[in-house]
């Protein structure tokens, strides 16, 4: 039979799971704080200095919160945190992508810019999504944020680098997004089948905040994404035939295959090959376009 055993706080009384999550936050706040040297931050060390690293208070200042707040933090205080205050603290501390969701997982917190660093996403694939053009390709995680595409693939359905981190997903962008929603020509099944596919997937992460993040907001901004969630619907992921209207070269009818990264459905390459000549054609001409917006000055 197994058991949960919990850390015990000093006077031997169980802690319980938010404290114990609470106390490893205060301890890995002080520790980033002190590993940094003043001068990393534009700060003057004087020759007063005792403390190794930051003190609190220029901590609280880097961030811009209460440095009475910032102390109950790493007192390991029961208080709430916002994920505002949280991205300040990450960018205080010269947190990296690791250190970053670290913070955000021990605060119980969603990350506002959630997948833009992912460990599968290597300059080894991005140098396989490059030499994939002039078919479209991209990476995406198991909640469809897409975390990495090539140029062809960031015009085909909307001016994609001109949406932000957060909104780069294909559930948000599908169900929110005018123009992404307009170059999909039969957009009623695909958001209804994205819909199955991302119930189907979610029974993995029910407890995930990122997850749960996702859904609430879907459920907020799309009326159409409701209505196909309470259909209950799961498919599993397959290739299919997809028909686009791109504003730069027409309509475009694609092989649509996923492929996996590892033995799990985890982050996937997305790929999508021409179905005839003509569309073959015109994905070489997007790509050439691309081409020329990366290369045209400003």
């Amino acid at each position: 039979m197994t058991t949960m055993v919990h850390e015990t706080a000093a006077g031997g009384a169980r802690r319980t799971p938010s404290a114990v999550r609470r106390h490893e936050l205060a301890a890995f706040l002080r520790s980033r704080r002190e590993r940094i040297a003043p001068e990393r931050v534009g700060l003057p060390r004087g020759p007063r200095r005792r403390t190794p690293g930051l003190r609190r208070e220029e901590v609280a200042q880097l961030s811009a919160v209460g440095v009475t707040w910032y102390t109950w933090l790493e007192q390991a205080r029961d208080i709430h945190v916002s994920v505002q205050v949280l991205d300040a603290l990450a960018r205080a501390l010269l947190l990296d992508p690791t250190e970053r969701a670290h913070l955000f997982q021990l605060a119980g917190a969603v990350d506002p810019a959630p997948g833009t660093d992912c460990p599968a996403l290597t300059p080894a694939l991005r140098a396989v999504l490059e030499q994939l053009e002039p078919y479209p390709a991209c990476l995406q995680n198991s909640r469809y944020d897409i975390l990495a595409y090539n140029r062809t693939y960031g015009l085909l359905l909307c001016d994609l680098d001109a949406v932000g981190p957060e909104d780069r997903n294909c559930m948000v962008l599908s169900y929110t997004h005018e123009e992404w929603r307009s170059s999909i020509v039969h957009l009623e099944e695909v958001q209804r089948l994205m819909a199955a596919r991302f119930r189907a997937a979610m029974a993995g992460h029910l407890g995930e905040p990122a997850w749960k993040a996702l859904l609430a907001r879907l459920r907020e901004q799309s009326p159409e994404f409701r209505a196909a969630w309470e259909r209950h619907e799961v498919v599993a992921h397959r290739g299919k035939r997809k028909e686009f209207r791109n504003r730069y070269v027409g309509r475009l009818s694609v092989d649509h295959t996923d492929l996996w990264l590892g033995p799990e459905t985890g982050p996937r390459m997305v790929t999508y090959v021409p179905a005839d000549d003509v569309s073959r054609e015109r994905l070489e001409k997007l790509h050439t376009i691309a081409l020329e917006r990366a290369t045209s000055p400003g």
